[in-house]
């Protein structure tokens, strides 16, 4: 069963930066495609990121594009989210996912899910 353990959240001051990370256990070759996502209080779930695994190919939301970046680190089986010139809107729990579909960001076609962590930013 893939399992996730996400961390990196936190409180940041809007222009400033974190990293997000997401350890993966239990990877199949099933698995096509890893994102991130994330719900802030009374808003709809957004797909902020993902990644294909068979060509590295990425996704950004137009409202994290230019200021995150996914990147993978297979031998390591960890997803990352830099996150740079946070903005008080990026304040939400974050979701690291996976999907046995090639390259999407429909969270419906995500099948398994970390706990979440928490990232703040203050303006």
């Amino acid at each position: 069963e893939v399992q996730f353990v996400e961390s990196g959240g936190g409180l940041a001051q809007a222009g400033g930066s974190l990293t997000l990370s997401c350890a993966a256990s239990g990877f199949t070759k099933d698995i096509n495609a890893i994102g991130w996502f994330r719900q802030a209080p009374g808003k709809e779930p957004e797909g902020v990121s993902c990644i294909s695994i068979s060509d590295s190919k990425t996704y950004y939301s137009n409202t994290v594009k230019g200021r995150f970046s996914i990147s993978r680190d297979k031998a390591k089986n960890t997803l990352y989210l830099q996150m740079n010139s946070l903005k008080p809107e990026d304040t939400a729990v974050y979701y690291c996912a996976a999907s046995t579909l090639p390259f999407t960001i429909d969270r419906d076609e995500y099948d398994y899910w970390g706990q979440g962590t928490q990232v703040t930013v203050s303006s």
